[in-house]
């Protein structure tokens, strides 16, 4: 009875830890961008179209519309400009922070979800506003807990007005550090009041921000984008070197198969420790036969057909297996309620059970259930009443 309990315990749990581990990095990896891919320009390693391998690369600001109209497997690619170099301060206080400028969509593709106020948008890009969306803790520092929307931060001297403070946000991976300690402004500001630093130009800027129109066309995307860079940066497609991609995409789904392998390979653990327990039930049974042996003689003597004394152990070694499934269902659940009142680590989600784990092991129980009591019933069945009468429990 416990083997079988603890087998459907050890299921449960193990498919619930390994699907609250894949969807904690799944969480996390949302965190930093959805679906995203980080284009950065690097230095060439092969020679194409007479140029020399070891040039440096810059990505320029009419690269972006070219590379867009070129990949339809895009939903998104936009550029951003990057500064850690601008002094920052309020009427409150002063701090170093890292000031970056891209399209309105980089608050839906890096996550960025409002707390107070709103992000920049297609009117501030347009009529180069000086707006600034503040990153969580970025707030706090420069205005102490007096709320910021609509006071002004200056960025090396130049008056930006805070339209927004983005929520607080968990992050355990960055290309450029925390987004809660930054500023966020419109690219067309960004490049006329902090362009890129030499060798870049005012036309340049530091990294493009691609993602897939689904999951599944990440792959053909990114093709497209190493593709449209190249002829126009005059590159070899295939020179990796020169447009160094970080693909988020590709990572979630490394780790994804990496935790379904874990979870299975857990499943089959528990699912061993529940047929051992099912061999459990069908020894208990079969020594419960041998005990009761006289007492099937005698029912078969005064007429018992075989079906009956079937039918009876047969239900006696399923209640058992039963019991011991429903019980061990129900301390599964309620552990893992437990636990996840819990606080639980960024990147672990806490222990997940699922319906599916549940009825899969159910469904196992069942099996094992059948198996243990069949066997056991069978020998009941058949046990002849004269040698049955003859036997004495114990000899």
């Amino acid at each position: 009875m416990f083997g079988i309990a603890w087998g459907i315990v050890s299921i449960v749990l193990m498919v619930a830890a390994g699907e609250g581990l894949r969807k904690g990095q799944e969480d996390q990896a949302r965190n930093l961008g959805k679906d995203v891919m980080i284009v950065f320009h690097g230095r060439t390693s092969l020679q194409a179209g007479g140029t020399h391998a070891g040039r440096v690369v810059h990505w320029e600001a009419e690269d972006v519309p070219v590379v867009q109209s070129e990949s339809p497997d895009c939903e998104y690619a936009i550029p951003e400009l990057e500064q850690d170099t601008v002094r920052t301060h309020s009427n409150f206080n002063n701090a170093a922070f890292t000031v970056t400028g891209s399209y309105p969509q980089f608050g839906y593709i890096r996550s960025l979800d409002v707390g107070q106020g709103r992000f920049y948008d297609w009117d501030d890009m347009r009529e180069e506003r000086r707006v600034a969306f503040l990153g969580s803790d970025a707030a706090k520092q420069l205005f102490q807990g007096r709320n910021p929307v609509g006071d002004t931060v200056y960025l090396n001297a130049f008056p930006y007005t805070v339209i927004g403070v983005m929520a607080k946000k968990k992050q355990d991976s960055s290309y450029d550090g925390w987004d809660v300690n930054k500023v966020f402004v419109p690219f067309s500001a960004m490049r006329r009041d902090f362009p890129d630093k030499p060798p870049g130009t005012s036309s340049t800027f530091d990294q493009l921000l691609v993602t897939p129109k689904s999951v599944e066309q990440h792959e053909a995307c990114k093709h497209e984008v190493r593709v449209a860079l190249a002829r126009m940066h005059r590159y070899e497609p295939a020179d990796k070197e020169a447009c160094p991609i970080w693909d988020t995409v590709q990572e979630a789904q490394a780790f994804k198969t990496m935790t379904d392998g874990m979870k299975y390979f857990l499943g089959a653990v528990g699912i061993v420790t529940l047929l051992l327990g099912g061999i459990g039930v069908m020894n208990v049974m079969m020594v419960a036969v041998r005990e009761r042996t006289r007492e099937i003689g005698v029912r078969k003597a005064i007429g018992a057909p075989s079906g009956t004394i079937l039918r009876q152990f047969f239900l006696e070694a399923l209640i058992i297996a039963s019991l011991s499934g429903v019980i061990g269902l129900g301390v599964a659940f309620g552990f893992c309620a437990l636990v996840n009142l819990l606080p639980m680590p960024d990147f672990f989600a806490g222990l997940l059970p699922s319906w599916t784990s549940g009825l899969v092991a159910t469904g196992l129980l069942g099996t094992v259930a059948v198996g243990a009591a069949l066997y056991p019933a069978l020998m009941a069945a058949s046990v002849d009443p004269i040698e049955a009468l003859r036997y004495e429990a114990g000899g």
